[in-house]
């Protein structure tokens, strides 16, 4: 399984809706408000690679969202 954060910035007002549609998406473990250069934080899990970049693809299409950052997980040894 991997992780990642996703930092969402939203447009201006829509951090509700966005943060609700988020948690439609079944990759999207929580997604909540938050203060900063972003305005919502999304905890996303995948079986893989593939799956977790059409999920962050889904992210980035919502109505709502101006641009993303993702914060992939690493293995440390």
């Amino acid at each position: 399984m991997l992780s990642a954060c996703v930092l969402i910035r939203s447009e201006r007002g829509k951090f509700e809706t966005v943060t609700a549609r988020l948690a439609q998406l079944p990759q999207v473990r929580r997604a909540f408000a938050v203060l900063g250069r972003f305005d919502i934080v999304a905890d996303v899990e995948a079986r893989d690679s593939l799956e977790l970049g059409r999920a962050i693809l889904k992210i980035n299409r919502l109505a709502g969202v101006v641009f993303t950052e993702t914060l992939p997980q690493v293995e440390g040894r």
